[in-house]
């Protein structure tokens, strides 16, 4: 699954959450977590596989429920002691729900249930038979984004093309009905600056 796809599911499933449990939208800090959250796997996993060899495919640290479980709790934890528990709930809904994601996907494009992708350091060999060539992770990524453009874009797109395009529509609508969060907080954060800026310029004591 690409990467703003992860994005899209990521913020739908925790503002359907907020709705239906705080009544209410998600805030700011709450939006930037679960999208942030919701790529992290592939940020940390492509490019140490792609780019630095670390890893033989870019399923490893970061897919791995070995890492991502441990992680949610602690930044949960974080979270929660500066009195932010829902950023904290927001990162671990986005992380973890990135991992059978990638399961679920692999089975829609292929017809296999690759759940070994969520199991490192304990992969078994059948790893090696997916791995990418290591051209460079920025190779690697515009190949794959042509693939997918090409796929999008083709005369007869496949199922699973349009249902992303409708899950990007109803995102888009979602996020606006939630108040643009995040684009909301920023636009707040430029005001509060600019109205300070005109109260120093025009304040005679700052002469």
């Amino acid at each position: 699954m690409w990467p703003w796809e992860h994005a899209i599911m990521g913020y739908v499933a925790y503002s359907l959450f907020c709705h239906v449990y705080y009544r209410d939208s998600p805030g700011g800090l709450e939006a930037f977590a679960v999208v942030f959250a919701s790529v992290l796997p592939d940020l940390i996993d492509k490019p140490l596989a792609w780019e630095y060899d670390v890893f033989e495919i870019g399923y490893a640290l970061g897919h791995s429920i070995f890492f991502a479980v441990p992680l949610s709790i602690a930044v949960g934890a974080l979270a929660r002691s500066y009195g932010r528990p829902r950023a904290g709930l927001a990162f671990a809904v986005g992380y973890l729900l990135h991992l059978p994601a990638d399961v679920v996907d692999g089975y829609v494009r292929d017809g296999h249930l690759s759940f070994w992708i969520l199991l490192w350091p304990f992969q078994p060999d059948e790893v090696y038979h997916h791995a990418h060539e290591h051209t460079g992770f920025t190779d690697q990524f515009f190949v794959l984004l042509g693939n997918y453009h090409q796929e999008l874009f083709s005369d007869d797109p496949s199922t699973y093309a349009l249902l992303m395009l409708g899950a990007t529509g109803f995102a888009a609508l979602l996020w606006l009905y939630d108040g643009a969060p995040v684009f909301r907080e920023s636009v707040l954060a430029v005001k509060r600056v600019l109205v300070r800026l005109v109260e120093l310029a025009t304040d005679p004591r700052s002469r």
